[in-house]
């Protein structure tokens, strides 16, 4: 059984809004400008945020979606692959997260995190299907949106590479 988008959005909403809910009930540490509640207030929000995208359908096209195989109990399968090289490729996919993890490890020091983030963002994207009009803004600015929250105000030392600190 397949659940609908807005059950599956609305459950994050749900859990989100508990989380952040949790975050901001939770007493600051005095003397400290961020302490243990800002963190699943960041995340919270930012979940409620994207189950509100997938409630909406935001970044969905209806229009793309494949016809599925019906197998013998009326259950629906995966799509066929294309063609032998796209089925070839369609496994490797798998192997994306580990090498992109290999890749952070590697060039993280070297390039810093803003470059290194955008490259792992534009190729997962790219592998997940989406159009470049929406890979290239989503890797330019996530890795910005990361740096901000983390770097800036949770103040985790973030790698600065090839770009000048001072930013």
């Amino acid at each position: 059984m397949r659940l609908p988008d807005s059950v599956t959005g609305s459950f994050l909403v749900v859990l989100g809004a508990a989380a952040a809910y949790g975050g901001y009930i939770l007493p600051p540490v005095p003397g400290q400008p961020v302490g243990p509640n800002v963190f699943p207030l960041v995340i919270g929000t930012g979940l409620a945020l994207c189950g509100l995208a997938i409630v909406f359908g935001i970044g969905h096209s209806f229009e793309e979606e494949e016809e599925l195989i019906p197998l013998e109990d009326g259950q629906a399968a995966a799509p066929p692959p294309q063609g032998k090289l796209q089925g070839k490729l369609y496994g490797l996919r798998a192997l994306l997260p580990p090498a992109l993890l290999l890749f952070y490890v590697f060039a993280a020091d070297r390039l810093g995190f803003i470059i290194t983030a955008a490259i792992m963002v534009y190729i997962t994207s790219t592998a997940l299907g989406a159009k470049l009009k929406l890979a290239l803004p989503l890797a330019a600015l996530s890795p910005f949106a990361v740096h901000l929250i983390f770097g800036k105000l949770l103040r985790v030392p973030l790698p600065a590479g090839l770009l000048p600190t001072p930013w």
